[in-house]
C-alpha cells in the first residue's frame, strides 16, 4: 500500500498525535520545527542499558544542553509519561544510527535495530520557546524561511561523567538588538528546553569561526540591526554519545524532534 506523503506546511496546526502519526506511516520525513506549536519537543539518546546510568549522570551535570523530560524502561519503546501512544521506534521522522563512535546509518524506523537492553532518554528541545518568542511578536528566522535552526560546535567545556564528555553544541538565531532582552526573559522561562541563551554576539567568544557554515541544519541571514544570540542545544549529546563510541546508540536527526503531548509550558513533564 502506497503512503500519501504531506509536507511540513500540510501539518501545520495538526495536532502532536497526528504529526506523529504521519511520521509513523512514513508520510512525513521532514523537520518539526514550528509543528505542534504548544507542546513540548524532544531531543533522544537511545543506548545500552549498561551505560545508561553514567550517560544520565552526564545529562544531570550539563542541565542546559541536556534538560531530561522522560526515560524510558530497559527494552520498552513506549514513554508514556509524554505520549500514550509514543512508539519510540517509529515516531521520529529520521534516526542516526551509530555503532563503535560512527554513523552508520540514517532511518526513519529503527524497529529492526531495537533489543531488549536499550534504554531511551528525552532530552528538552529549544524548538518548544520559540512558539513563544513568536507569540511576543520576535522574529525567528529559520521558522519565516521555512528552515531547519543552524546548530554549531562550540568551545564550551561540559562536565564529565564515565565515559561522557565533550564540548557544548549551541543554536543560533538572530534577534534585533531591542528585543535580546525580551527574548532572555521569554526563554528563561521554559528551564526544560534549554532556558535562557548562553551567549549573545561575538561568535569566536564560544569558539565559532563562520556563522555562515553552521555543522548542522541551515544557514540563516543576519540582517542590520540584528545580534546573533546562542542557546545550548540537544545535538550535544550526539556529539557526546559519538565520542563514547559505544557499540550502538540511536539518536534523532538533528531538526527531527519526537513531539511529545506534553505541553509546553506545563509545570512537570508527566502526562496526567
Amino acid at each position: 500500500m502506497t503512503t500519501t506523503a504531506v509536507s511540513h506546511n500540510d501539518l501545520i496546526g495538526a495536532s502532536a498525535a497526528d504529526v506523529r502519526a504521519a511520521i509513523r506511516s512514513g508520510a512525513y520525513t521532514g523537520h518539526t520545527a514550528g509543528l505542534a506549536a504548544g507542546k513540548l519537543q524532544c531531543n533522544l539518546a537511545i543506548l545500552p542499558e549498561q551505560y545508561a546510568l553514567d550517560f544520565l549522570r552526564f545529562c544531570l551535570r550539563n542541565p542546559k544542553p541536556c534538560p531530561i523530560v522522560g526515560v524510558g524502561d530497559s527494552g520498552d519503546a513506549k514513554l508514556p509519561t509524554l505520549g500514550r501512544d509514543i512508539d519510540i521506534r517509529t515516531d521520529v521522522a529520521r534516526y542516526r544510527v551509530f555503532r563503535g563512535g560512527t554513523l552508520s546509518e540514517e532511518v526513519t524506523d529503527i524497529s529492526d535495530v531495537w533489543t531488549a537492553d536499550l534504554v531511551t532518554v528525552a532530552l528538552g528541545c529549544s524548538f518548544t520557546f520559540e512558539n513563544a518568542l513568536v507569540r511576543h511578536g520576535i522574529p525567528v528566522r529559520h521558522l519565516e524561511t521555512g528552515r531547519n535552526v543552524p546548530m554549531f560546535k562550540s568551545n564550551i567545556d561540559l562536565v564529565p561523567a564515565g565515559r561522557f564528555g565533550g564540548q557544548m553544541v549551541v543554536t543560533m538565531r538572530p534577534i534585533p538588538a531591542e528585543q535580546v532582552d525580551a527574548t532572555r526573559e521569554i526563554s528563561r522561562r521554559y528551564p526544560q528546553a534549554h532556558g535562557a541563551p548562553i551567549a549573545v554576539g561575538d561568535p569566536a567568544t564560544i569558539g565559532i569561526s563562520d556563522l555562515s557554515a553552521p555543522d548542522w541544519g541551515d544557514a540563516v541571514e543576519i540582517k542590520d540591526g540584528e545580534i546573533p544570540v546562542y542557546w545550548a542545544c540537544g545535538v550535544t549529546p550526539q556529539n557526546v554519545l559519538l565520542e563514547a563510541a559505544l557499540p550502538i546508540c540511536i539518536t534523532h536527526s538533528p531538526g527531527h524532534m519526537l513531539i511529545a503531548d506534553v505541553a509546553e509550558d506545563a509545570e512537570t513533564t508527566i502526562l496526567t
